[in-house]
């Protein structure tokens, strides 16, 4: 399948995105290329069978929503929020964005796992990316299967 090719991907979208997000690091980068990899393949930017879920990390709308409606607006996250709507278009709404601005949904992508209370593993732990990202990313409800992921984030690792 053709696809985005994962380092392009690790290291002129997410690398830099998170660099300028303030919240980036090799554990994070490796843990967010991942997680395009597991949720689109580098491929799809709508969920296939019709589901909600939008760009290559896959966000539901719900979730997009949540984190602008209870975390961004905290006092305390003002200057993230300052700069994920430097990462923003003017003539989109946001929902969209997640479709064709790969900054800006790598940047929420991201603010869905640094809401969690979890620390990111260690860089280079294919098994423990991969089951944070079930844990906290694609939750008990998900598709997702952690092992079976790992290869994944071992390519985002190696990118």
């Amino acid at each position: 399948m053709a696809g985005i090719d994962p380092a392009q991907l690790k290291w002129r979208v997410v690398a830099p995105t998170l660099a300028a997000l303030g919240l980036g690091g090799d554990a994070a980068v490796n843990l967010l290329t991942g997680t395009a990899l597991v949720e689109s393949g580098g491929v799809w930017l709508a969920q296939l069978g019709g589901g909600p879920a939008l760009g290559l990390w896959q966000m539901e709308p719900a979730t997009h929503d949540d984190i602008w409606r209870t975390f961004l607006p905290d006092d305390r996250f003002a200057e993230i929020e300052t700069r994920v709507r430097r990462m923003t278009c003017s003539d989109l709404p946001r929902m969209q964005q997640l479709v064709g601005n790969l900054r800006y949904a790598c940047a929420m992508a991201r603010l869905k796992y640094y809401r969690a209370p979890d620390a990111l593993p260690a860089a280079n732990d294919a098994a423990s990316l991969s089951a944070m990202h079930k844990r906290v990313y694609n939750t008990q409800l998900g598709a997702a299967d952690p092992t079976t992921n790992i290869a994944a984030f071992r390519r985002a690792i190696a990118a």
